[in-house]
C-alpha cells in the first residue's frame, strides 16, 4: 500500500461556537503536519427575504451587513490567534453547506475540516452540516467531534 498524498490546502470552517477551539486546533495540527495552506471560512446563514425583497425576520435595514462585518471581525481575530493571514479568510453569506462546498471547490482544497456535534444514528449525521458537506464535497472531509 502506498502512502497517501499530503494535503496541500485545508479549508477550516469556523462557526464561532464554544467548541470551535477544538476544531481549529485539529485543523492547525493537520496543516502543520502536511505543510499545507490553511484557509478559514465562516458562513453567515442565509437571511430569508420574500419576493418583494422584504426581510422575513427582523425589520432592521442593515442587519445583513452588520452580520457580515461582525463575522469578518471575529474571523480575523480567530485567524490572528491561529497565525493565519487575513488574506486566507473568507466570510460568505448563503446556505452553509452550499457555501462550504462551493468555496472548497473554487479554492481547490483537498480537505475540509468542520465541527460535528456527534449525534447518533445515520439520519442525524446526514442531517447535520458535516454530513451535508460530506455528501456534496469533491475532497476529503474531516468532521471533528465536539
Amino acid at each position: 500500500m502506498t502512502d497517501a498524498l499530503p494535503y496541500r490546502r485545508i479549508l477550516l470552517c469556523v462557526d464561532f461556537s464554544d467548541d470551535a477551539d477544538k476544531v481549529c486546533a485539529r485543523a492547525v495540527q493537520l496543516a502543520r503536519q502536511h505543510e499545507a495552506e490553511l484557509c478559514l471560512l465562516h458562513v453567515v446563514e442565509h437571511i430569508p427575504i420574500d419576493s418583494v425583497g422584504d426581510f422575513l425576520g427582523p425589520a432592521q435595514v442593515d442587519v445583513h451587513e452588520d452580520l457580515l462585518r461582525n463575522a469578518e471581525s471575529r474571523l480575523h481575530r480567530v485567524a490572528e490567534r491561529l497565525g493565519v493571514e487575513r488574506t486566507r479568510c473568507t466570510v460568505s453569506a448563503g446556505y452553509t453547506r452550499q457555501e462550504i462546498v462551493e468555496h472548497a471547490g473554487a479554492m481547490d482544497c483537498d480537505l475540509i475540516v468542520v465541527g460535528s456535534h456527534g449525534r447518533h444514528g445515520l439520519a442525524l449525521l446526514l442531517g447535520s452540516t458535516a454530513g451535508a458537506v460530506l455528501q456534496g464535497a469533491s475532497c476529503d472531509v474531516l468532521a471533528v467531534r465536539v
